[in-house]
């Protein structure tokens, strides 16, 4: 039987995805989504919420959760194709052998994400495809929204993150993302107390030195030092305040002019100008 510490959890996380699949209008009746199923914490989760919201939801949509194996030295194949046949779950195993490109194309030592993201997303995309799914869900979640944007702060000079709902690349697909309003530590708490069976990366878990590491570390010590700081982050991501920034495509300081008014019979300027 489920603890209650479980069941209160399983309901936050729940709650929280309902909600951003509500706000960003992720999915509609009649959608078919694929969710990808990579065998770690997040991706579990995803599936596991999806699930839940599947038989409550006032919309009718099919889930197919898909995996694509790498072919990486010690990949345990049988560990997702018995996990989702005791679920019930309709699934497809991918075999495609990125794994021989990328340690063909990168050289020992450098880093292997961007290349096996690329090569990965290129699969999927024409997976979904072949199963006729017009949506593709993600495991991304608040923690990696907030790390990729200073990610791109850092490296990019450019303010921008991973959006909850995109068209993908192919501009064949709906990319979505329901873990977005759900935080990392509660993830990996549920999965943990779920245990899931889960399958590490062997190519790029052995490397420790990622930027992208040394950023969550950093937001690991903000969130102890004050536990609502990564929510924080997150919301001003939804309230951006354009004249207050730099982008002169987002806002039209080219045409901004001061007018004269009257305010309790004294002349004030009011400075006028239009968001682009």
């Amino acid at each position: 039987m489920q603890s209650q510490r479980l069941i209160k959890l399983q309901k936050q996380l729940r709650r929280k995805t309902g909600n951003a699949i509500s706000d960003y209008h992720m999915i509609d009746g009649g959608d078919l989504i694929m969710v990808c199923l990579s065998g770690g914490k997040d991706s579990y989760t995803l599936l596991d919420m999806l699930l839940g919201l599947q038989s409550v939801a006032p919309v009718k949509f099919e889930l197919i959760a898909v995996n694509l194996d790498q072919k990486q030295p010690g990949f345990p194949e049988h560990v997702l194709p018995n996990y989702l046949e005791a679920l019930n779950v309709e699934y497809r195993i991918v075999e495609q052998d990125t794994y021989s490109i990328v340690k063909k194309k990168i050289a020992p030592g450098k880093t292997t994400c961007s290349l096996c993201s690329r090569l990965r997303r290129g699969i999927l995309y024409n997976t979904a495809q072949e199963l006729g799914a017009n949506k593709i869900a993600l495991g991304h979640h608040m923690d990696d929204l907030v790390e990729t944007m200073f990610m791109n702060m850092f490296h990019g000079s450019r303010l921008k993150t991973m959006p909850p709902k995109l068209v993908s690349d192919d501009k064949r697909n709906i990319v979505i993302r329901p873990l977005v309003y759900c935080r990392e530590k509660d993830i990996a708490h549920y999965a943990k107390r779920k245990e899931y069976p889960i399958i590490p990366c062997n190519l790029c878990g052995s490397q420790p030195n990622l930027e992208r590491s040394r950023i969550k570390n950093i937001l690991t010590e903000w969130d102890k030092q004050s536990p609502d700081r990564i929510g924080n982050i997150f919301r001003s991501m939804q309230n951006i305040t354009s004249s207050h920034l730099l982008d002169t495509s987002l806002f039209d300081f080219e045409s901004m002019n001061a007018d004269t008014t009257t305010v309790n019979n004294e002349k004030v300027l009011v400075f006028n100008a239009q968001p682009h």
